[in-house]
């Protein structure tokens, strides 16, 4: 059995900036932060960690308290986001899902930032949600590398289901598939293999520099992934 774990935004979906403009109504309104800084980064990163960043950056106590304010009031704006941003699946998607199916192989997760519920929300929002069935989410944690090692070790455990129960929870092979260079860094951390895509938080250029196992355009032509699974399985 080999796992494949998808990143979300710029991966599989291109939102339009939904998320963002949820976090921004979000802070508007349990904190009153008009206006969100610009120098705290989104692309790659967790939720957690990107509402802890912007909790600093306007003076709002990083406490659990607020973390649960701030997460509820975006989870309530997010699905509004999505359907008043152009957004669309990327290029790719839905045959590359259709071939992993038909491979009957593969274990297809997710390792995203997001928190549970707003990946939630944005897969049902393009019609995604039924191809996922576990993964690493960015609820609790901060480091992207934390959230791989969650999404692999629910890979094991479903990969120990469909083996009736055995005690032997080694994967023929991982892979991350994401759009940026944390995507490859926590791929790395995990020993899967780092397949990398610029279209979203990275430029080719810069996906190049980390240095991917796989470097594609988009995920139109997705032979050179199906080929390392096939060769892995």
């Amino acid at each position: 059995m080999y796992a494949v774990l998808f990143d979300i935004d710029g991966t599989l979906v291109q939102t339009g900036g939904a998320g963002q403009l949820a976090f921004a109504e979000a802070f508007a309104a349990e904190f009153g932060v008009e206006w969100l800084s610009g120098a705290v980064p989104f692309a790659g990163r967790s939720d957690r960690a990107i509402a802890t960043d912007l909790m600093r950056a306007h003076g709002v106590e990083t406490s659990t308290e607020n973390w649960a304010r701030f997460q509820a009031a975006y989870l309530d704006r997010l699905p509004s986001a999505l359907a008043r941003r152009a957004g669309r699946v990327l290029p790719g998607v839905p045959e590359l899902l259709d071939e992993l199916d038909a491979l009957v192989h593969p274990l297809c997760g997710l390792l995203t930032g997001n928190v549970r519920r707003g990946a939630q929300h944005k897969l049902t929002y393009y019609g995604l949600a039924e191809r996922f069935d576990f993964g690493g989410f960015g609820d609790d944690v901060h480091d992207r590398c934390d959230i791989a090692a969650a999404a692999l070790a629910e890979a094991e455990r479903k990969y120990i289901a469909r083996n009736g129960g055995g005690p032997d929870s080694r994967l023929a092979g991982v892979m991350v598939i994401g759009d940026t260079v944390h995507d490859i860094t926590c791929a790395r951390s995990i020993g899967a293999l780092a397949v990398a895509v610029p279209t979203g938080g990275s430029t080719r250029e810069q996906l190049a520099a980390a240095q991917p196992d796989l470097l594609l355009d988009d995920l139109t032509d997705a032979k050179p992934l199906l080929d390392a699974i096939r060769a892995a399985i």
